[in-house]
């Protein structure tokens, strides 16, 4: 037996669902159908990728590592079938937050120009690597580290971090700020795909309490609610401008490195174009 798209779709709604039983709800089959569907691809994977043995299932090692793969071989083929994109074929850059701030913007007015036949687009995709895992997208703009197979990763920029504040509060109105004049107050932290934690802090002044949030969104919508405070980078201060939150350089925080990951081999052929374009505008 050949195992084919049905087998990777079966395999991913498993892995997501956590059951055979909601998983064949999901899929509108029965569950001894689905069951076989897998049985069919372990065995031509002859290897096992669930772990049947506990109520809730779970995936073994080799189904870990496997459902990366599978999403990414499926998300290719949607985007290729996808009728609203026939006749062209996007490249996809992702990024969780920010892109590559200031840089954002003469990136995207000059990749036309110069490659009018491939149309470049930024995805936001709430992920510490962007969807690259998944396939979603191309090339990821990633900040902090990233182990994936097949990936190759490129530092691009290094960026100053900045305290965000509420623009009414008294430390909006200083020249700079250290770690320790945040440590009484709150601290925004994305916990999906940020790059601040409690851990920043010196042992000795980490912050009280964490506000724990899951996209840019709502970490902004934190901090001008008065709520708490938050670390980021200059990126954010470029794209994110706000009336009610204040950008305050951090004198005593470790910059962010930015990296640019693809997949060797590349998923698309104008990937080595996107990648020449960014390193001459982030790096001169």
């Amino acid at each position: 037996m050949t195992a084919d798209l049905r087998h990777l779709r079966a395999f991913l709604a498993i892995a997501e669902e956590g059951t055979i039983t909601r998983a064949a709800a999901r899929l509108h089959l029965t569950q001894p159908a689905l069951s076989r569907t897998l049985r069919q691809l372990e065995a031509h994977l002859n290897v096992r990728l669930v772990d049947r043995s506990t109520h809730h299932l779970r995936l073994t090692a080799a189904g870990i590592a496997f459902r990366d793969r599978a999403a990414a071989a499926v998300a290719g083929v949607d985007e290729v079938l996808d009728p609203t994109r026939a006749g062209t074929w996007p490249l996809r850059l992702g990024h969780a937050w920010s892109a590559l701030g200031e840089h954002t913007t003469t990136l995207l007015r000059r990749w036309p120009r110069a490659h009018p036949e491939t149309p470049l687009e930024l995805l936001r995709v709430d992920e510490r690597d962007a969807g690259l895992a998944r396939g979603r997208v191309d090339v990821a703009i990633l900040r902090g580290p990233v182990d994936l197979p097949d990936v190759v990763v490129e530092s691009v920029l290094r960026e100053p971090r900045v305290a965000a504040v509420p623009v009414d509060s008294a430390l909006a109105a200083r020249a700079a700020l250290r770690l320790a004049d945040l440590a009484d107050q709150p601290i925004a932290v994305n916990t999906r795909s940020g790059t601040t934690t409690l851990e920043l802090w010196p042992p000795d002044r980490i912050p009280a309490a964490a506000v724990e949030v899951a996209n840019t969104d709502d970490w902004l919508a934190a901090i001008t609610a008065g709520r708490a405070v938050g670390v980021t980078t200059t990126a954010t201060a470029a794209m994110h401008p706000h009336p009610a939150v204040a950008y305050v350089p951090l004198t005593d925080a470790p910059d962010v490195t930015v990296h640019l990951a693809w997949r060797e081999p590349p998923s698309h052929p104008a990937v080595a174009d996107l990648l020449a374009l960014t390193r001459e505008i982030c790096l001169g």
